[in-house]
């Protein structure tokens, strides 16, 4: 329960504690606490069976930890089989570089022996992309500049 609570810490709380209720009142206040949350435990462990009881036999072996977005999908990633071959063909890395060399009209080298591409630009241009410090060519006096959208 207190598993990220170090030894300062806890050192600094029972302080605090003596501080605050004295010595005296301390040993009523901790009894008060541990009944409290043992009258919670007791709550939530009610509610939990009462829930489980109500869904029926169908749902005996449901967790609540399986509501968890990240739990749920860690069990349906694990128990399918299609969804395991899928994730060991795909190489998020490799799609993400190529959608960048996309996006900024860069080629990729061709893969060698089967593997993907290094997403270096072909064009010896930086993997940042263009060379923004080198000087542009100014267009023709008479030649509009290019349309930039995203500029408008």
């Amino acid at each position: 329960m207190f598993s990220d609570i170090g030894a300062l810490e806890l050192v600094t709380l029972v302080v605090l504690a003596v501080l605050v209720f004295g010595p005296d009142k301390l040993p009523k206040v901790i009894q008060d606490v541990s009944r409290f949350v043992r009258k919670i435990r007791e709550f939530s462990d009610s509610a939990k069976s009462d829930i489980r009881s109500e869904l029926g036999p169908e749902f005996k072996d449901f967790e609540f930890e399986d509501l968890n977005p990240k739990t749920f999908l860690r069990k349906q990633m694990e128990n399918n089989e299609d969804l395991r071959e899928l994730r060991g063909t795909f190489d998020l890395k490799k799609e993400i570089n190529e959608v960048a060399d996309a996006v900024h009209g860069r080629e990729t080298l061709p893969a060698v022996n089967g593997s993907a591409g290094t997403g270096a630009p072909v064009d010896g241009s930086p993997a940042g992309g263009p060379d923004l410090l080198k000087k542009q060519d100014k267009p023709d006096t008479g030649e509009r500049p290019p349309y930039d959208s995203d500029a408008t």
